[in-house]
């Protein structure tokens, strides 16, 4: 939900020792063997508030050139690189760049719209297409035809305070893997003193919502019914996911008392030291350490408890469907060599160590366990820059849990599923099944507008 093309790409680019050259430069030579020069437009260049990472973009593109004479790649300075206030309009203007960027929640949207080029004939220009993680290229993939070219994807798990785990006396090496587990840890967390939460939660923003459904997903739940038409939420898993939250802060005292809504509150007490454990994807521990003050060591991640499937997202380059077919193949070259090459362009780790951008988070999981992705991870952990043994517990888990993405309409179901958050996290006598029962008629209400 909280994440950005352009805060990630911050993570991994770094500089490189090339001459800088910025995308909007001049045509270049035709191409060897009379080919017609062709231009693209790209998005995600950093913007000029992150220098370091923009020169490292424009040393790629140079880079790129140079490798493809004939090609000239014009880049726009569009941070984050999907904003939902002009996504639409440029698409429907027909301004969208050759190679743009789609947040998986709008991936059918835009194929079934017909904005987005069938990609068939020419994937065969991303080298490392069949490493990619099937349910991955599923996601971009209807009718048998191609439309995307997958470049994040992440899956949630639990972010724990490995330094408070050891003050409570818990292994920091061997995390709860079951919900009873993590109830177990957050009395022992809560029990060290005034300010400690032993697990910490959302209860508006929308981020109650979000978070409400990925604990849903995890045990097995949905948020709407197959067609999209209802809602799913009240169910017994749904039931299951207030009564725990109930029970944690209620009968054992281990979520605190103040409620936290956006997702600016949460972030700030995992960094203030005190909260032993959240739901969260792994960036939410770059976030913690270089937004809000957290100590890198004090930070691991493991697998989501008991998951049946893991709430993911992501993104995916598309191309413009009014591209050429030599302005498509060149800009998946583009999309090959800046995004999925290892060692290079975005997975040049020992380039963003050299700048002093984090490396060793395992934020981006589009390849999996394949040869490719067992490459990427090497390399991150061989240029690590923080502490990748934190991180092994949700590697090894975090593969076989199947991902599933964010319902449609989810900021509208997220808001209201916020009020039954916020009820249960506020009210000890809460009624859990009424608050499902009136989210329920309120999502249903709002799904019946849409049609």
């Amino acid at each position: 939900m909280h994440r950005s093309t352009g805060l990630f790409l911050a993570t991994v680019l770094g500089l490189s020792s090339s001459a800088s050259a910025c995308g909007s430069s001049g045509p270049a030579a035709p191409a060897g063997g009379g080919a017609a020069p062709v231009t693209i437009t790209v998005a995600c260049r950093p913007a000029k508030s992150a220098p370091k990472e923009r020169r490292a973009w424009d040393d790629d593109v140079a880079a790129f050139m140079k490798a493809h004479p004939g090609v000239t790649v014009r880049s726009t300075d569009q941070q984050p690189c999907f904003d939902p206030k002009t996504f639409g309009p440029k698409l429907a203007g027909g301004q969208m760049e050759t190679a743009f960027v789609v947040p998986v929640t709008t991936y059918d949207d835009v194929i079934r719209r017909g904005q987005a080029l069938d990609l068939s004939r020419h994937i065969g220009a991303i080298r490392n297409w069949n490493d990619l993680r099937p349910d991955v290229r599923a996601l971009v993939t209807k009718d048998g035809k191609v439309y995307g070219v997958p470049n994040v994807h992440y899956g949630v798990g639990l972010v724990y305070n490995r330094r408070l785990f050891a003050q409570a006396g818990l292994d920091p090496d061997t995390p709860p893997t079951t919900w009873a587990g993590i109830r177990e840890a957050a009395r022992k967390i809560a029990a060290l003193g005034p300010g400690h939460v032993g697990y910490g939660e959302y209860s508006g923003g929308n981020t109650g919502g979000w978070h409400f459904t990925q604990a849903l997903y995890g045990r097995g739940g949905s948020v709407l019914t197959g067609d999209g038409k209802k809602a799913a939420f009240n169910s017994p898993e749904g039931l299951a996911v207030l009564q725990t939250l109930h029970d944690m802060r209620w009968v054992d005292g281990s979520m605190g008392t103040k409620l936290l809504v956006g997702w600016e509150s949460l972030m700030m007490a995992m960094g203030g030291g005190k909260v032993g454990m959240m739901l969260g994807a792994p960036d939410v521990i770059t976030d913690v350490v270089n937004k809000f003050g957290g100590d890198v060591a004090d930070y691991g991640i493991t697998g989501f408890p008991e998951a049946k499937a893991s709430l993911s997202g992501g993104e995916a380059f598309m191309i413009n469907p009014r591209a050429t077919p030599e302005q498509a193949r060149a800009a998946l070259a583009w999309i090959d060599f800046r995004f999925n090459t290892v060692g290079k362009g975005r997975f040049d780790f020992a380039r963003g160590k050299a700048i002093g951008n984090p490396v060793g988070v395992p934020d981006n999981d589009v390849y999996g366990d394949s040869p490719t992705g067992k490459a990427i991870q090497a390399d991150r952990e061989r240029h690590a820059s923080l502490p990748v043994e934190n991180y092994a517990p949700y590697v090894r888990a975090a593969a076989a849990v199947p991902p599933r993405a964010e319902p449609a309409h989810a900021q509208e179901l997220y808001a209201i599923l916020d009020v039954a958050m916020s009820g249960v996290l506020s009210r000890r006598d809460a009624d859990l099944g009424r608050l499902l029962s009136d989210a329920e008629a309120k999502a249903d209400a709002m799904l019946a507008t849409k049609g």
